[in-house]
């Protein structure tokens, strides 16, 4: 048995007891090897094989070259800053909401609950502003024979004014809110898909707030005109009042374009065509009729006092179907987040499979199953 010896080199026949130190130099000696023969190699006739390393050595590969530089030492950061009062140029967390870019602007939609409100109060208006014309017309039948006090009279054509004014202000207030809700929509439903918004805000509010409000200021001032003039009402005048107040709302197109681009965008055209279709056949209509009876609000007989006062009627009660649709166009899309897709993907169970059939009793024939 040979053992060699870790700093001389000395190559020591331990035969079969292996030593610890080496009698030279006292050096370690190496874990004695089988293979290892004192033999010279010179006189080995057989293929020289490769060295092997003795047991509990490996090879290690170091790269060519000089050493690698040594590492920079980090400099001492110093003292622990201390502050007399607590710093508050770090205390706010800017969130980004998902899908919204560093340049782009996330525009905040008006709540369900101010949605509501303004659909209640616009309904409550448009009511009482027909119910107060159905009492007007009840007393414009009543003084054909009898003469009204003219306190009646008076409190009548006041309540009349005031109803209609509160109707318009509130059908207003409402189709502002709903464009902003539109206008947030819209930019809702793009940026989930992925896309850019292809109308701009001012676009979308030109073209659901300027055509039906063109569209009355051009009847309220023929109507004012004519009550100025003295101009004697006839049907031909009104049928020409009519169509050049009703031009404005040939772009009145554009609101229906922007609620069916929403509802494709978000999938949900096939189930709101009815109501998106209804809405707006009823919203136009409901304009067309508030343009004629604005323009024959200044017929001076009583007969055309009295049909004008039942056009008043039908208008707001078409201006209330028609709000009463929006709402509803407006549930369509409020039940559905925008997050949320139209489709709905279940489990079912295949029917080539039938029912597993119920495992074999283990009690006997005759005795009771066990509890």
């Amino acid at each position: 048995m040979i053992q060699v010896c870790s700093q001389c080199g000395t190559r020591w026949n331990v035969r079969d007891r292996q030593r610890v130190w080496c009698p030279r130099c006292r050096g370690t000696l190496l874990a004695p090897s089988p293979q290892a023969s004192g033999v010279d190699s010179r006189w080995n006739t057989r293929t020289p094989t490769p060295p092997r390393l003795p047991p509990g050595y490996r090879w290690i590969a170091v790269r060519p070259g000089p050493p690698p530089p040594p590492r920079r030492r980090r400099r001492a950061l110093g003292p622990t800053p201390r502050y007399l009062v607590i710093p508050r140029w770090g205390l706010l967390d800017r969130v980004v909401p998902d899908g919204a870019g560093p340049g782009s602007k996330v525009r905040s939609a008006p709540s369900a609950a101010r949605v509501h409100a303004a659909l209640l109060a616009a309904v409550v208006a448009l009511g009482v502003a027909a119910l107060v014309h159905l009492v007007r017309y009840l007393l414009l039948i009543v003084n054909r024979n009898t003469l009204l006090n003219w306190l009646v009279a008076d409190a009548a054509a006041l309540l009349s004014v005031l109803a209609s004014l509160a109707a318009i202000a509130a059908v207003i207030t409402y189709a502002v809110v709903l464009t902003q809700w539109l206008i947030a929509r819209r930019a809702a439903a793009f940026a989930h898909c992925g896309r850019s918004e292809t109308r701009t805000p001012w676009a979308l509010r030109v073209g659901c707030l300027l055509p039906p409000t063109a569209a009355m200021a051009l009847a309220i001032t023929f109507a004012v005109i004519l009550v100025a003039f003295g101009h004697p009402a006839s049907w031909a005048l009104m049928a020409g009042c009519v169509v050049i107040c009703c031009l404005p709302l040939l772009a009145a197109l554009w609101s229906l374009v922007y609620v069916i681009e929403l509802a494709k965008t978000e999938d949900n055209y096939t189930r709101l065509r009815g109501p998106i279709w209804a809405w707006w056949l009823l919203w136009l209509l409901s304009s067309v009729t508030s343009v004629f009876a604005s323009v024959t609000s200044g017929a001076p007989d009583a007969q055309g006092i009295a049909n004008n006062t039942v056009a008043m009627i039908v208008a707001y009660l078409l201006a209330l179907a028609a709000v009463l649709a929006t709402a509803r166009v407006f549930e369509g899309f409020e039940r559905k987040p925008v997050e949320r897709p139209a489709q709905r993907w279940v489990v079912v169970a295949d029917d080539a499979t039938g029912s597993p059939e119920s495992a074999p009793a283990v009690e006997l024939t005759g005795e009771e199953p066990a509890a």
